[in-house]
């Protein structure tokens, strides 16, 4: 899926608020371009007032990026702008991705993410478990290092 420019500006926009630079998680303009090249790669937009489809001068609120191969996707990428959460909007667009990878076939939807992260209620809100964990696979800038969290979906359940 070719995201158009202006579809980049808005990831990048709420990417740059959403991702703590701490963590190092948030990709930059070219990975994302890169990404959205790949015809496995798609996104979803959400704006401010809950729109999957924004006008020009709507605020985007939120996004996501996932990979599908075969019947399973991936969730690389889901963000809210701080300014915009606690009102719903993460639930929204969490679950029509789950619904659109559910229509495109897909049996099950993986996502990694740092222990601690507090998006892990949101997720386990839309019954995504714990399957795996990567000891040690973050680094912060002062040298600790945190668990990455491995969740699975599955609609064969």
């Amino acid at each position: 899926m070719i995201a158009p420019p202006d579809d980049i500006d808005r990831i990048m926009s709420v990417m740059e608020q959403a991702f703590s630079p701490e963590y190092g998680e948030a990709w930059n303009r070219r990975q994302v371009s890169d990404a959205l090249v790949v015809g496995s790669c798609r996104y979803g937009l959400i704006g401010a007032d809950g729109a999957e489809q924004l006008s020009e001068e709507a605020d985007t609120a939120g996004f996501f990026m996932s990979r599908g191969i075969l019947d399973e996707e991936e969730l690389l990428l889901f963000a809210i702008a701080p300014q915009y959460r606690r009102r719903g909007l993460g639930h929204i667009l969490l679950s029509r991705f789950i619904v659109s990878a559910k229509n495109n076939g897909m049996s099950r939807i993986f996502l990694e993410m740092r222990r601690g992260n507090p998006a892990a209620f949101l997720y386990a809100a839309h019954g995504f478990h714990e399957i795996g964990v990567r000891p040690s696979y973050y680094r912060t800038p002062d040298g600790n290092r945190i668990d990455a969290i491995s969740q699975e979906l599955s609609f064969q359940d």
